[in-house]
């Protein structure tokens, strides 16, 4: 399968090489209590993970998000075929945030979803008091659908996650910002 770009990323699949990225960013407690995995994560985990994902298909795509020019992973991110539809989401090694990589990963996800897989909706969700996700999926067209519990391992405990969908005509309206058009421009599918 061919990898993802953007400006700064690509978006490509797995390789037992990553174990040692995926293990520093998702065994990280700031990055882990926002999802559902394995906490500590360990190298079992991501070995386990890996070995489960080093080739995408259509029942489950999860691709490594690299830096351009390195080896180093920095996220990943998931699209799973369930119950008829897309989900997943995306993760950020807790020493990338805040520099506009997660922007150009929603994008890129959303963008492979509607123009490769053809998509019209994607689901997702996120932490209710997991901010930074609301409003990168609020900026990218997500709309809230509803809400459930889900256990978070990091936390150990059940907590509230607010439930979102994509649809490609809203995808695309938030496409035309300017802020986000030019990162959207950039990515190649």
């Amino acid at each position: 399968m061919k990898n993802i770009e953007t400006e700064r990323l690509i978006l490509r699949e797995w390789t037992l090489k990553d174990v040692p990225d995926q293990v520093e960013g998702l065994g990280n407690f700031e990055t882990a209590k926002n999802l559902t995995v394995p906490f500590p994560y360990t190298e079992e985990n991501s070995v386990a993970y890996i070995t489960k994902h080093l080739k995408n298909t259509p029942a489950s795509y999860a691709f490594a998000v690299q830096l351009k020019g390195t080896n180093k992973v920095i996220g990943g991110t998931s699209l799973d075929f369930r119950d008829g539809q897309y989900n997943g989401g995306i993760w950020l090694n807790e020493a990338y945030t805040g520099k506009g990589y997660g922007t150009e990963v929603w994008i890129a996800r959303a963008k492979f979803a509607f123009e490769v897989l053809k998509e019209k909706e994607i689901v997702c969700g996120y932490f209710e008091f997991n901010n930074r996700s609301k409003h990168m999926q609020e900026k990218i067209g997500h709309k809230t659908v509803g809400k459930q519990t889900n256990f978070c391992p990091a936390l150990n405990k059940e907590v509230a996650e607010v439930l979102t969908t994509l649809k490609k005509e809203d995808f695309y309206a938030a496409m035309q910002s300017p802020k986000l058009k030019p990162v959207y421009d950039k990515i190649k599918v």
